[in-house]
Order: C-alpha cells, then sequence, then structure tokens
C-alpha cells in the first residue's frame, strides 16, 4: 500500500514515516501544501495523511482541491486544533478521519488500515479469498489454516492483490503501489514478484491463482462468492 504523508514538521514526519514503513507502507512525503497537491495528482496512492496547518497550501484547501480533482483515496487529517469545529471542517472538505495531535503511532496506522479497508469495500481486518486468509492488523496470510511466509513487498503486492480480488492491475499500477516514486517503473520487479507469489500460494498452479492477461497485466481470482464481502 502506497500512502502520502503531507506534514512540514520535519521531525514529525520522519518519525511517522518511520512508523509507516515498519507497517509495510511504502510513504511519499511532502513538506507543503503545494507540493502535497502536485503528488496527490500526478501518483495513485491508497491513502493520504494531511496535516491542517501546512505552508503554502493549508491542509483544508489541500483536501478541497484534491477531491474538486476528483481525487478519492481516503484522507486522514491530522490536526493539534482542539476545537470541533475544525474537525468538522476538515471533514466537510472531503477527508475520512482525523487524529488530534499528540497521538500515538499506532493508532494512526490502525486507522490507516480501517480507511483503507473500507475504500476497498472491506468491513472486516479478515480478508478470505478461497483457502486463503490475510488479516491486515497483523499481517498473517493463511492457506487452509497454515501460515504461509512472506517476503515485505510480496506481502505488499499480494495485500493489494485481495482488497483488490478480480480486478485487472497493471504492471505499472503494481508497482506505483509497492515502491516509491523514485522506483524504476520500467522494472521487471513485479514479475519477479508474481512468480514467487504463485511458488508459496499455489505452486501446482491448482488454483490458477494469479492469472496474467497480456498486454494488462494480473488478476487475482475470485475463489469463492464471498471474497469480496
Amino acid at each position: 500500500m502506497r500512502l502520502l504523508l503531507v506534514e512540514d514538521d520535519l521531525e514529525l514526519q520522519s518519525n511517522l514515516k518511520q512508523h509507516l514503513i515498519e507497517a509495510n507502507y511504502t510513504v511519499d512525503t511532502a513538506d507543503d501544501g503545494e507540493i502535497g497537491l502536485f503528488q496527490g495528482r500526478e501518483y495513485n496512492y491508497d491513502a493520504a495523511i494531511i496535516d491542517v496547518g501546512l505552508p503554502k497550501l493549508d491542509g483544508i484547501a489541500l483536501i478541497k482541491e484534491l477531491r474538486a480533482l476528483d481525487i478519492g483515496f481516503p484522507i486522514l487529517i491530522l490536526t493539534a486544533r482542539d476545537s470541533w469545529q475544525d474537525k468538522v471542517e476538515g471533514l466537510d472538505a472531503g477527508a475520512d478521519d482525523y487524529l488530534t495531535k499528540p497521538f500515538h503511532p499506532e493508532e494512526l496506522v490502525a486507522r490507516l488500515k480501517a480507511l483503507i479497508r473500507r475504500s476497498a469495500g472491506k468491513a472486516s481486518p479478515i480478508v478470505s479469498n478461497g483457502p486463503f486468509s490475510l488479516n491486515t492488523s497483523s499481517l498473517e496470510i493463511t492457506k487452509s489454516g497454515e501460515t504461509i511466509t512472506l517476503s515485505g513487498s510480496e506481502y505488499k503486492l499480494f495485500e493489494y492483490f485481495m482488497l483488490h480480488i478480480g480486478e485487472v492491475k497493471s504492471k505499472t499500477v503494481l508497482t506505483e503501489h509497492i515502491y516509491d516514486q523514485d522506483f524504476d517503473l520500467d522494472s521487471n520487479v513485479i514479475e519477479v514478484f508474481i512468480r514467487r507469489l504463485r511458488k508459496k500460494l499455489d505452486p501446482d498452479n491448482q488454483l490458477g491463482l494469479i492469472e496474467t492477461l497480456r498486454g494488462q497485466g494480473y488478476r487475482l481470482v475470485s475463489l469463492d462468492n464471498d471474497a469480496k464481502k
């Protein structure tokens, strides 16, 4: 999952980025609202964390600009203000949730996970597809109850697939959701990770779990009728 973090307090930004990376997210950062707006327009994020008190373009204005452009990724606002009016203003601008500073990074991560799940139509932290179960809170993956161990990048890729079961995703889109904006999008790394996932999750290809659609990308096959609930 790829996040945009817009925070002008560089110490806090660095601290939050580290916590988010440890939680298995890919994180792009911006120091002011104008840079945040540019990145929000140019890149495909799974969610954004936006501070209200930003220079050049404040957080509320930034959110309004993004929503006016029909950019729909979930937005969590950070505010040092205790006034309920400020929180309502942020939500009315198009934010989906808020945290008041100071806060625990663990709460931030939990709220982000919930926002991303809801945006993908998943109410529970447990996402299932046939014999596979992925817990977005514990980052545990099981197949018929047996735990499967994946690398960090393999997990990110499989989680993204599990939150978009049945959808065709191009190699570029998959790369964008795993790596930051400086990564070489022409790299064949996604093909490598797809092969690894197939070998670990469906070694005999009995399930046909991940389909390759020539010239289009890849699709995680829905293995039961309840997979999208």
